[in-house]
């Protein structure tokens, strides 16, 4: 049978994103006037339909990569919500998507989490926030490629970074912070998945300086700073335990107050300290890359100088399954959330 075919535009609207947040410098990016347009299309049958924009659901399993990247809505950001080094994935469209050392990629997760930037950036949400100033990003042109991605959850709530692993090399922030980030947010933290530069030092610095703008920034955001947690997978991982245990100041930040919860997927970090937050992990026990038993010594250590933990591992389950759908790991982020609700002041924890 044939396809739909296309019987004209009916509407065209007239969106202007203006780029401002409060008195922050460089903090919210400008966008383009859209021209945001919904198309009659006609079956066969003759029965009209809606074009999937009209419903939000701008992109699909077949929109190209660069599609997505290049479109207006997101301005200059657009380019990093994939690898800023297209040497780290493969495929064409939303559909093909791959990432270097990631498993289980959902292709309907991608095109949720990317149709959830755009009906926000058209609805004149600000999705996207630098974490430096113009002048800084001048002076080491590599700050450029940094920033965070907002997922606002309800105003007031508590707030989470959530940080991509990729072997320090790059930022799979589709597979292992985006998700992270949406599902969060649905259960109405204020969520936030970091782009930062590759290399372990750079990356907890740019980390450190994430956690100081949310601070700086946190009656703009609408976010509660208090029992806040880092999130992070493989290398992103590393970084909030780095960042939660030596603390911001360490890494070239102001000296703001230690996460109440460190969540950890896949890695094989063995150091830790008597001062290091409240910590769960989880990792598969068929991963090459990250050894879970190492990750247990950790955290039976950590346990042992009366520091609350909560392990979990999974049988024949490999590196980098993000939020495991569809494995048998999903459903850990909602014990990761209980997790950090524990650590929580019993007046204040969410209901």
């Amino acid at each position: 049978m044939k396809r739909v075919i296309v019987m004209g535009i009916l509407t065209a609207m007239l969106i202007t994103i203006l780029g401002a947040c409060g008195n922050t410098e460089g903090t919210k990016q400008s966008q383009e006037a859209q021209d945001m347009v919904s198309d009659s299309v006609k079956t066969e049958s003759g029965e009209t339909d809606v074009k999937n924009e009209a419903r939000g659901n701008f992109y699909t399993v077949d929109t190209a990569i660069s599609d997505v990247m290049d479109d207006p809505v997101f301005g200059d950001y657009g380019r990093l919500i994939f690898p800023v080094d297209d040497w780290y994935y493969s495929g064409d469209t939303l559909g093909d998507l791959h990432l270097t050392y990631y498993s289980n990629i959902d292709p309907d997760e991608t095109v949720a989490i990317t149709n959830y930037m755009k009906e926000h950036a058209v609805s004149g949400d600000t999705i996207f926030y630098d974490i430096y100033t113009v002048e800084e990003k001048a002076a080491d042109p590599e700050k450029e490629d940094t920033g965070l991605f907002f997922f606002k959850g309800t105003p007031g709530e508590r707030f989470a970074v959530c940080n991509a692993g990729g072997a320090f090399a790059y930022v799979g922030a589709m597979q292992d912070s985006f998700p992270h980030a949406l599902e969060l947010s649905k259960q109405g933290y204020n969520a936030f998945a970091l782009i930062y530069r590759p290399g372990a030092q750079t990356a907890c610095e740019d980390l450190a300086r994430a956690i100081q703008f949310i601070f700086e920034h946190a009656e703009e955001l609408e976010v509660n700073t208090e029992s806040y947690s880092l999130w992070g997978g493989s290398a992103g991982a590393r970084m909030a335990a780095w960042v939660g245990s030596y603390g911001t100041a360490a890494f070239g930040a102001g000296d703001y107050p230690q996460p109440a919860t460190v969540i950890m997927q896949y890695t094989g970090l063995g150091e830790y300290s008597e001062g290091d937050p409240a910590t769960f992990v989880t990792v598969g026990e068929s991963d090459g890359i990250a050894n879970w038993r190492v990750m247990k010594r950790r955290l039976d250590g950590m346990r042992a100088l009366g520091i609350d933990t909560e392990f979990h591992s999974y049988p024949e389950l490999g590196h980098g399954f993000g939020l495991g759908t569809g494995t048998v790991a999903e459903g850990w982020i909602d014990e990761a959330i209980a997790f950090w609700k524990r650590q929580m002041p019993d007046s204040t924890r969410k209901k």
